[in-house]
């Protein structure tokens, strides 16, 4: 299970990272139409810093053992 969540992060944070590379800006809206409007502008180096966390989270997932496989031995 572990895995699978851990796969999920990695995806998210590169698609929340490309995200930020295309969109410069976001104007964030309250739900219930109260309040101001806020104007959302990540920092220059958020966007790289997702895809790189994201791309080593995934890189991290594909070197993890399989449940109920044993880890080869070194002789």
């Amino acid at each position: 299970m572990w895995k699978s969540v851990l796969l999920a992060a990695g995806i998210f944070a590169c698609i929340l990272g490309v995200e930020m590379l295309v969109v410069d800006s976001a104007v964030l809206v309250p739900l219930n139409g109260q309040g101001g409007e806020r104007n959302f502008q990540a920092p220059d180096w958020a966007p790289w810093t997702l895809l790189s966390v994201g791309a080593a989270t995934i890189l991290h997932f594909c070197q993890l053992p399989r449940m109920g496989h044993s880890q080869p031995q070194v002789r």
